[in-house]
């Protein structure tokens, strides 16, 4: 298996819940490496930017709103299978179909607020990942 990149965002309900350190202890126990981190506050148009492929979507307006709420942290993760096994630790999308154990089913409240973004591809986590940091910010962190 090829190693990969991931971006995830913890989402303002995650960081409100004060769950940062839980959520990025899952992570690193999972077994992947954070090789980016910020905390920062979206603005709408920011988060619009980011998710303007919704932008058609009926609930476009409604996550826009919630993602420009409060503060989250974007990280860059890196592991071998890395998109594939960040989703499956993350859980459905809907915390109501979401596995046991999983991210998504401890933690949050709704399809809306849902603690955790995960991309669902290399591809598209290379466009997100720079859409929150210039590759100088990415730290290469093995030993």
């Amino acid at each position: 298996m090829a190693v990969e990149r991931t971006l995830t965002i913890l989402k303002p309900d995650c960081v409100r819940k004060n769950l940062i350190g839980e959520v990025t202890r899952r992570i690193q126990e999972a077994g992947f490496t954070i090789l980016a981190m910020k905390m920062t506050r979206l603005t709408k148009d920011t988060a619009g930017g980011f998710y303007a492929v919704h932008r058609e979507r009926p609930f476009f307006d409604e996550l826009t709103d919630f993602m420009s709420s409060g503060p989250c942290v974007p990280m860059i993760l890196e592991k071998e299978n890395a998109i594939a096994d960040f989703r499956e630790l993350i859980g459905a999308t809907n915390p109501a179909e979401a596995d046991e154990g999983t991210i998504r089913s401890d933690f949050a409240d709704s399809l809306g607020e849902n603690i955790v973004h995960g991309s669902d591809s290399v591809e598209n986590g290379k466009i997100e990942a720079a859409y929150f940091f210039a590759e100088s910010d990415v730290v290469a962190n093995r030993a």
